[in-house]
C-alpha cells in the first residue's frame, strides 16, 4: 500500500487522501492523521500515563545490577547463578519484543497496557516476597514480559496520536524514560541497599506500578482499531533460539567467564544457533509478507531513512551500553569507589540525557535531524576517545564531565533517530517499526557489552586494568566513527515516499 504525502501551505506534510483507509491505528473519535497542532487533553493523558509506566519498568531493568553481591550472600548462590537475574531478564525481553508488532495490532491499546503493567506489577509483587532464588528469577522473567511490551506500545501510540509537527518534541520526552531511568537504577538501588534489605527494591517500586496500572485502567482509552490476524506459531517458536540465542551468546562472551580470555564453547554454540535461527526467521517473515500477516513485518526496511536510523541506533546503543558497563568497572576497580559513589558519579550524565531530550525534540521539529545527529556523533567520538586516555590518577570530576558530554551526544542521536526512522512508515507498520527498533536495541546493547567487556578482560589479563580500559574505549571510539557517517545521511522524513519503496 502506498502513502502519499504532500506539503501543506505551511510547509508541513500531510497524509494524502488515498492512505486514510490504511490508518489502522487511527483515533476512534474520528481524528485524521493530519491533526491540529494542539493535542487533545485525552491524548496528553494517554501519552503521559504511558510515559510514567515506561519510566517505572525501565528503571527496574537496571535496579538489580548493584544488588547482585548482596543477593549472592542472602540467597547463598554463586556469581554465575546470580547473574541469571540479569541474563534471564534480558533474554525474556529479547524473545518477547519481536512479538509486540503482532500484539499491538491484535489487541486494543487498553488491553495491551493492562497486560504489560499487570505482568510487571505481578512480577514485582512476587519478587518482593520471593523465598529463594528460583522464585526471584521467575518474578524477574514475569517483570521482563511486561517491560518488553511497554516501549513499543508507547512509541506506536505517539505515532498514532501526535501530529507530525509535534512528534520530535513528544519523542524527546521518551528519552527521559529510556535514558534517565536506567541511569537512576544503580543510584536508587544503592540508596535502598544502604538502609534496607534487597526486597525493598521491589517494595518501593510496587506502589508506583500499581498506581500506574490503576490510572491507566481508569483513564486509558482505545486509540486504535484492532486487526484480526493469525499468529504464526513457527515464527514465535523461532524467536526463542534466534533472539534469545544471540543475546545469551553475546552476554556470555562479554561477562560469563570471570575474566578468562576467549569465549566458551556454550557461548559460541548459542551464537551459531542464534544466527541460523535468525536467518530462518527472516526468510519466514519475507515469505509471510506475500501470503499472510508476518509476526514482524520487515517491509519497514524498504524505507531508507528507517534503515539508516536503525543502524545509527545500533551504533549509539553499543556505545551507551559499553559505557554503562565499563565506567562502573573503572570507577570501582581502578579508582576504588563504592557502589553508591559510582551510581552518584554516573547520575548527572543520565539526568542530562533525559532532561535535554524534550529540548532536542523541539529543535528537531524546527531544523530536522542532520545538524543534531552530526553534532551528537562527533561529540560521542571525542568523549569516547577521551575515555580511552583515562589512567589511575584521572580526577573524578573530569570523568563525570566526560560522561555528561557522552550523554549529551547520545541525546542528540536518540530523539532524531527514533523520530526520523518511524515518521515515514505507513500506519499499519507503526507497531512493527517500533518492535524492530526495540529488538535491535536489545541485540546491539548485548553486542556492545560483549565486545567491549571481552576486550577489557583480555587486555587487562595481559597488561593491567588501565590498559584494558583504554583498549575497550578505543574500540568504542572506532565503532562510533560509523555513527558520524550514518548521521551525515540523515534527512527529514515527513515527506515520505511510496509506502513500499525507499525514500529518495
Amino acid at each position: 500500500m502506498s502513502t502519499e504525502v504532500s506539503p501543506n501551505a505551511g510547509g508541513q506534510p500531510v497524509q494524502g487522501e488515498g492512505n486514510r483507509d490504511d490508518f489502522r491505528g487511527g483515533v476512534r473519535q474520528g481524528a485524521q492523521p493530519a491533526a491540529p497542532e494542539k493535542m487533545s487533553r485525552e491524548s496528553v493523558t494517554i501519552i503521559s500515563t504511558l510515559l510514567v509506566a515506561t519510566f517505572v519498568v525501565i528503571l527496574n531493568e537496571t535496579i538489580m545490577n548493584v544488588a547482585l553481591q548482596r543477593l549472592m550472600v542472602d540467597l547463598r548462590v554463586d556469581a554465575p547463578t546470580v547473574q541469571w537475574l540479569s541474563t534471564g531478564f534480558m533474554l525474556t525481553m529479547a524473545v518477547v519484543i519481536p512479538t509486540t508488532g503482532f500484539i499491538l495490532q491484535r489487541l486494543s491499546t487498553r488491553a495491551v497496557f493492562l497486560l504489560a503493567m499487570g505482568l510487571f506489577a505481578s512480577g514485582t509483587a512476587l519478587a518482593a516476597v520471593a523465598p529463594g532464588f528460583e522464585i526471584l528469577l521467575l518474578a524477574r522473567i514475569v517483570q521482563a514480559g511486561g517491560t518488553a511490551i511497554m516501549l513499543p506500545l508507547l512509541m506506536t501510540t505517539i505515532l498514532t496520536l501526535v501530529p507530525l509537527a509535534k512528534r520530535g518534541a513528544v519523542m524527546g520526552n521518551v528519552s527521559i524514560a529510556i535514558s534517565v531511568a536506567p541511569a537512576m537504577g544503580p543510584t536508587v538501588s544503592g540508596l535502598i541497599l544502604e538502609h534496607f534489605t534487597w526486597r525493598f527494591m521491589f517494595v518501593f517500586v510496587l506502589p508506583v506500578a500499581l498506581a500506574a496500572l490503576a490510572i491507566g485502567a481508569k483513564y486509558l482509552t482505545n486509540v486504535g482499531e484492532t486487526e484480526k490476524g493469525r499468529l504464526d506459531a513457527l515464527s514465535v517458536i523461532l524467536t526463542v533460539p534466534a533472539f534469545g540465542g544471540l543475546v545469551y551468546g553475546l552476554s556470555q562472551i562479554g561477562g560469563g567467564h570471570g575474566g578468562q580470555a576467549g569465549p566458551g564453547a556454550g557461548a559460541i554454540a548459542a551464537l551459531v544457533i542464534g544466527v541460523a535461527a535468525l536467518t530462518v526467521f527472516v526468510l519466514r517473515q519475507v515469505r509471510l509478507q506475500k501470503t499472510a500477516a508476518p509476526l514482524l513485518d520487515l517491509r519497514a526496511f524498504n524505507f531508507r531513512m528507517f534503515t539508516v536510523s536503525v543502524l545509527l541506533m545500533v551504533v549509539a546503543m553499543m556505545a551507551l551500553f559499553g559505557g554503562v558497563i565499563l565506567l562502573p568497572l573503572y570507577l570501582q576497580q581502578v579508582r576504588g569507589l563504592g557502589s553508591l559513589e559510582t551510581g552518584l558519579a554516573l547520575l548527572p550524565g543520565g539526568l542530562a540525557m533525559g532532561l535535554l531530550g524534550p529540548v532536542i525534540g523541539r529543535a528537531f521539529d524546527k531544523v530536522g535531524p542532520l545538524p543534531l545527529t552530526v553534532t551528537g556523533s562527533i561529540l560521542m567520538v571525542v568523549t569516547l576517545w577521551q575515555f580511552s586516555m583515562l589512567d589511575a590518577g584521572t580526577a573524578v570530576w573530569w570523568i563525570v564531565t566526560l560522561h555528561v558530554g557522552l550523554s549529551f551526544g547520545l541525546a542528540l542521536l536518540f530523539t532524531p533517530a527514533f523520530t526520523t526512522g518511524l515518521n515515514p512508515l505507513p500506519p499499519h507498520l507503526y507497531s512493527h517499526g517500533s518492535a524492530i527498533m526495540s529488538t535491535t536495541q536489545q541485540v546491539a546493547g548485548a553486542a556492545g557489552t560483549a565486545l567491549l567487556v571481552s576486550i577489557f578482560a583480555v587486555v587487562s589479563a595481559a597488561s593491567g586494568l588501565v590498559a584494558g580500559m583504554s583498549a575497550a574505549f578505543m574500540t568504542a571510539t572506532v565503532i562510533a566513527f560509523a555513527a558520524v557517517v550514518l548521521s551525515a545521511m540523515m534527512r527529514k522524513t515527513e515527506g515520505a515516499g511510496p509506502g513500499h519503496g525507499a525514500e529518495h
